[in-house]
């Protein structure tokens, strides 16, 4: 088990993306993980790491069968006032799911295997719960605005000093030495994070932009 939000933690995400430009930021990321995922209907995805229920929200009203699993209880809490009985929220770690092989049809990560110890771990258990497809949704090591952030942790507190930014690189080193050779595509997104009009959220739109290597979010 890696870091694990607090009381202040969680009520500091949430209100983190109130925020109109943190809400922009966000907005992009979603669509790349449900451009991703591409739902259908009666599917049973599993949120690894759901934290305040943001990543489930957006899938509510698709006809899925959704279940949420996180570490924190206040992360947990907000998410059940937030999503109240529409999802299956459990609490537990990454590394090992209290699931039965096979047992949903996807799995992903949003903003949360950077929090756990075991990354490796936590990916194989997705690929053994999830018969289909794992969405592996992360903040990248090479993005100028996770440079920043992790720049200004050491002089404002906040959460990213808990966090382990990956790579693409990263990622597809791990996935190979667990599943071996398997189909995996990736794109990024936020490469303008300092932009938030309307033409950059066309330009990010874009495929080719998305296939940059220093896209704030990693998609795979």
């Amino acid at each position: 088990m890696g870091y694990v939000f607090d009381f202040k933690d969680a009520g500091l995400y949430d209100a983190w993306f109130d925020q109109t430009k943190n809400r922009y930021c966000l907005d992009l990321e979603i669509k790349l993980m449900m451009d991703l995922l591409s739902p259908d209907k009666g599917q049973r995805i599993l949120d690894i790491g759901c934290g305040t229920g943001i990543s489930l929200e957006p899938l509510m009203d698709k006809g899925l069968n959704l279940t949420g699993i996180d570490p924190s209880l206040y992360m947990l809490d907000l998410a059940s006032q937030r999503l109240g009985s529409q999802v299956d929220l459990h609490r537990g770690v990454a590394e090992d799911l209290p699931f039965e092989d096979n047992t949903f049809d996807c799995a992903f990560f949003f903003t949360s295997l950077e929090f756990t110890n075991r990354p490796a771990k936590a990916i194989e258990e997705a690929c053994r719960v999830a018969k289909d497809t794992v969405i592996i949704c992360v903040l990248n090591r090479y993005a100028p605005l996770n440079m920043v952030r992790r720049f200004k942790s050491f002089f404002v507190p906040n959460i990213f000093p808990h966090a382990h930014f990956f790579s693409i690189w990263d990622l597809e080193r791990i996935l190979v030495a667990i599943l071996g050779n398997v189909p995996v595509k990736w794109r990024t997104t936020l490469q303008f994070p300092f932009a938030c009009g309307q033409i950059a959220g066309v330009a990010e739109n874009l495929k080719i932009v998305q296939k940059s290597f220093f896209g704030t979010l990693i998609g795979m």
